[in-house]
């Protein structure tokens, strides 16, 4: 189900760190001693504008690549260009669950400037190491995110654009099928290209299975899903554990009684998951790994 481009792809390896909204960011190495983004490969400032695509690019990529991407993200808060929106806009942080990460037109609940600035409930300023070995963003840097935020949180232009031509589809699954991830994800999270019908959440329902092993489809274990699209980015479907999974092999699978298809706002329609050998519908696979 995963679509992502070769584009995509090759910029895995952003990520928006400095939101650190779980234990870990990036180091600030993409800054200069004021606090002010450089250019890669460079030594000046580039320049900003409040907009998502330049946000990323010359903040959340240069800064913040070290922890969120990949499986070992923490707390399953993926921040490369191609999953960093949708596990950002209208999601609840882990650290403070009652504030979101981002909060369209209101950057002062939103989870990222309280950490940026240094003032949130939990835990320390970001970039991590700020402000004692790395330098913290400047006041100016973060008002272009404040100002992002101000305006709506809207996604890249580009992006918008793309897919307004494209027929419906999956682009990313995060964990993603066959992936093996440090921790417990808190949220499955399917992201797709069109904004969803969320009046079909009714019909569809899902649970985690946990497997003996990943060469065998024996259910040791299930665990009830809670599966939400928030009215800030209907791209983005969440499926919520019932209670934290332990190490071992999960797929998440539809209930039998679910629709196994989703519809965008305009009537179009993607399959959500696939049959596997016992009929079920499976939208990921991944394995929690043991903690040492």
């Amino acid at each position: 189900m995963n679509s992502r481009s070769a584009t995509a792809l090759s910029r895995s390896g952003m990520a928006l760190s400095i939101v650190l909204l779980a234990a870990c960011a990036g180091n600030g190495d993409g800054l200069d001693a004021n606090g002010q983004p450089l250019v890669p490969g460079g030594s000046a400032p580039s320049p900003l504008s409040a907009d998502f695509e330049s946000i990323q690019e010359n903040i959340f990529t240069p800064i913040c690549s070290v922890c969120h991407a990949g499986a070992s993200a923490p707390e399953g808060l993926r921040l490369d260009a191609a999953d960093s929106y949708n596990l950002l806009v209208g999601v609840p942080s882990t650290e403070v669950p009652s504030l979101d990460r981002v909060k369209p037109g209101d950057p002062t609940d939103s989870y990222i400037i309280q950490k940026l600035q240094g003032h949130a409930a939990v835990g320390a300023q970001m970039p991590d190491g700020c402000p004692t070995t790395q330098p913290c963003l400047s006041a100016t840097t973060i008002g272009f995110i404040q100002q992002w935020i101000m305006n709506g949180a809207p996604p890249a232009a580009a992006t918008a654009t793309a897919a307004q031509s494209a027929p419906l589809a999956v682009t990313s699954i995060v964990p993603d099928n066959m992936e093996a991830v440090n921790a417990p994800p808190p949220q499955v999270m399917v992201a797709f290209n069109h904004e969803l019908d969320v009046s079909q959440l009714s019909t569809l329902s899902a649970h985690f299975e946990k497997l003996a092993t990943a060469a065998t489809s024996t259910v040791i274990a299930q665990v009830p899903a809670q599966i939400s699209v928030s009215s800030a980015n209907l791209r983005a479907l969440m499926i919520w554990p019932a209670a934290p999974l332990s190490a071992g092999h999960y797929r998440l699978v539809t209930d039998a009684t679910s629709a196994t298809q989703i519809s965008d706002i305009g009537g179009q329609q993607v399959a959500l998951g696939a049959p596997d050998e016992r009929g079920e519908t499976v939208i990921s696979t991944f394995d929690i790994e043991a903690l040492p």
